[in-house]
């Protein structure tokens, strides 16, 4: 959440598709085609594109969503993997980009 309100208040556009229970109790996010590691958000203002995966403390990203990454740089977005202790530098990156 933190993430999401600081890109709004630098005036990004923000994406983001939340994880739902599914009907055997188990948290999915639905997706097709390719969407399996799909970036946690896709922030967009002008002609700047970001691509991050947040992640929690001592967690990696999975093959998969380092595969994205690097799609979406190829493609010339900026792409992160945030972790909290990233705060300073997430509002860094946020606000120098405007």
């Amino acid at each position: 959440r933190m993430v999401i309100a600081l890109a709004k208040l630098n005036g990004f556009r923000v994406a983001h598709f939340r994880a739902g229970m599914n009907t055997r109790g188990q948290w999915m996010t639905p997706v097709k085609g390719d969407g399996a590691g799909f970036p946690d958000l896709i922030l967009l203002r002008r002609n700047l594109l970001i691509a991050v995966e947040l992640k929690a403390e001592g967690k990696k990203p999975k093959p998969n969503q380092e595969a994205w990454l690097k799609a979406f740089a190829a493609a010339g977005a900026l792409t992160f993997v945030w972790w909290p202790k990233d705060l300073d530098v997430i509002q860094e990156i946020l606000g120098r980009a405007a």
